[in-house]
């Protein structure tokens, strides 16, 4: 998506260790109108899957699945990263590895937000190594419904990730796909 590898190219800073921050306008602040085209190019991909629902993990993928569940018309679901007091209902629990935060975290959904029998459409922000949207995934699975796809805004096409999707047999679509970041420099793949 020739939008956001623009906006990443002006605002994407990278960080020693391959991250690229794109605080400004994607995962801290958010610009809700690359937000909606995001949406509407998932949408676009994904409109013949026929879509029951949209399944993120919180925090920085609600913004995207919410515009991509709204121009489907479906409700969008995140998983929580942490337990509340309020959640005593039972719950489709599975253990994630974050490669941003080098931390392990629990994501879980209530099952009454994830019926089985249901195509459900998987949408993050980033795709490193695979481990967000591979959970992701283990939810739906666990629940009785099928994985329709998996939308990724920004993956980084040097780590494991996408293959680890496509060797799953998974329909991945990524809106940028980053090659390198070598020496500072982004580089996407549709530029090799």
């Amino acid at each position: 998506m020739k939008l956001l590898e623009e906006r990443i190219k002006k605002d994407g800073i990278v960080l020693p260790g391959n991250v690229l921050k794109v605080d400004s306008f994607l995962n801290h602040q958010i610009d809700p109108e690359l937000s909606k085209a995001m949406g509407e190019e998932f949408a676009r991909l994904f409109g013949d899957a026929g879509i029951d629902r949209v399944l993120t993990v919180e925090a920085s993928g609600i913004a995207i699945g919410v515009m991509t569940a709204l121009t489907l018309h479906v409700p969008l679901v995140f998983a929580r990263k942490k337990k509340s007091a309020l959640i005593n209902e039972p719950v489709y629990t599975h253990r994630v590895f974050s490669y941003t935060k080098k931390e392990y975290a629990d994501i879980l959904v209530l099952q009454k937000f994830l019926p089985a029998g249901e195509n459900v459409l998987i949408i993050d922000d980033f795709l490193a190594n695979g481990e967000a949207a591979l959970g992701l995934a283990k939810l739906v699975e666990e629940a009785g419904s099928k994985v329709a796809g998996i939308g990724i805004a920004i993956e980084k096409a040097f780590q494991p990730g996408h293959q680890r999707l496509l060797d799953k047999g998974y329909h991945l679509e990524a809106l940028a796909s980053i090659a390198s970041l070598e020496g500072g420099t982004i580089r996407f793949t549709a530029e090799d």
